[in-house]
């Protein structure tokens, strides 16, 4: 069946797209404090809040996108986005204040959020129904990759090059993303659907649909900015700072082995066959992560952790849209993103919170059963339905087959 091939140019190039967009957005996340402090000659405080204000602006205006890419077509938007991040990529070399670095992160927070918002609406529509959970999942690496490449990318450039040479990577990145968003087939769009779009939901920027299951992704996602904001400084903790470089490598390899069996699984079973597990991984991860005293326990942390969070991103990122009419898909994304940022953005901050009073080894211990106690939360929102309905197909299937 031709119409339910994966890997077709259009899904490779929005993935490679999404992927430079990323790619530049964890970049600019490790370099920005060090730039302001030691360029700028910013505070700490200055220093988090150039990074905060990225993410705000982002989760503000996805929603704004995410109606923009169902009433005018996502392509637009998606031009919009990339210009707005090739712009602001140029206008890092022009800074030479901590005022100015923040209008300038500001208006490339406004262009990630409306980028990032459309090539998510735009794979949910490439995507075969059939092979939904294993397409968003290949398309969910493209964030994983980035969370790799782009830190190492940004210490090497801050540590080895130029200030120069620092900004003109993040320009080539997002011109790269912008000539492969450019070799996309053009998408079909029905006027007069737009202009009833239009008129029929003037005042809806949330779709009502993706907001359970962007709830529990954000929960789950604060025990995720734990790992991600505070593993190297528990590496040096432990006495591991020299390998704690290798924990997010081996975390993508681990997923990227896992992904072909979790997505297919998605597809075949359902999304509570693959959650379940899934968050038991998370859970064991963070549980041998408390306990490291290894090398080897702790980059097998790093393995479980890949497994568990690694699968339950995209997955819960396919539920979003699941049940979503396709020319929606763009605002239940954008609803989706804008209410898992939040947990991510506030995340760390609650984790610092907790952690100026207990140890990281005490949080990450007590976050293990925090994440089983997700389990319960997942099924009273989302799991138990899908047992029921899977329930009542077994039921009309086995009245089909008496009669």
């Amino acid at each position: 069946m031709a119409n339910q091939a994966l890997w077709s140019k259009d899904f490779i190039f929005i993935t490679i797209c999404n992927l430079l967009v990323f790619l530049g957005f964890y970049y600019l996340i490790v370099t920005m404090p060090i730039y302001t402090l030691q360029e700028l000659g910013g505070t700490e405080a200055e220093a988090g809040f150039v990074v905060t204000l990225f993410l705000l602006t982002a989760i503000v205006i996805r929603p704004f996108a995410g109606r923009w890419a169902e009433d005018y077509g996502q392509r637009i938007v998606l031009f919009s986005g990339l210009a707005i991040l090739v712009l602001g990529s140029f206008l890092y070399v022009l800074v030479d204040s901590i005022f100015g670095l923040m209008v300038v992160r500001l208006f490339h927070g406004i262009g990630f959020g409306i980028a990032t918002t459309a090539t998510g609406a735009i794979v949910a529509n490439i995507i075969p129904e059939a092979r939904r959970g294993e397409g968003m999942g290949y398309y969910a690496l493209s964030f994983n990759i980035a969370v790799v490449l782009g830190p190492f990318l940004g210490l090497t450039a801050i540590r080895d090059w130029s200030m120069i040479t620092l900004f003109v990577i993040v320009i080539f990145c997002n011109i790269l993303a912008v000539l492969f968003a450019m070799l996309l087939g053009k998408t079909r769009t029905n006027a007069a659907e737009v202009e009833k779009s239009v008129k029929k939901r003037r005042f809806e920027w949330v779709e009502k649909t993706a907001v359970p299951i962007a709830i529990v992704a954000a929960l789950f996602a604060i025990i995720y900015s734990s790992v991600l904001s505070f593993v190297p400084v528990y590496a040096e903790e432990i006495g591991l700072l020299h390998i704690s470089s290798y924990f997010f490598v081996v975390y993508a390899v681990a997923m990227v082995i896992s992904r072909p069996f979790t997505g297919r699984g998605f597809d075949r079973f359902g999304a509570s066959m693959i959650v379940y597990p899934s968050i038991a991984f998370f859970a064991v991860g963070m549980l041998l992560l408390s306990v490291s005293e290894t090398a080897f326990l702790f980059l097998v942390a790093a393995a479980f952790i890949g497994l568990g969070w690694g699968t339950l991103f995209p997955t819960f990122q396919t539920i979003s849209v699941q049940r979503t009419a396709p020319n929606k898909r763009g605002l239940a994304l954008a609803s989706f993103l804008s209410i898992f940022d939040l947990g991510i953005a506030f995340g760390s901050l609650i984790v610092g919170i907790i952690v100026a009073e207990i140890s990281l080894h005490s949080f990450y211990f007590y976050s293990s059963f925090v994440l089983l106690l997700g389990m319960a939360v997942y099924n009273v929102v989302y799991g138990r339905y899908v047992m029921k309905n899977m329930q009542h197909q077994i039921k009309r299937n086995n009245r089909a087959s008496n009669l």
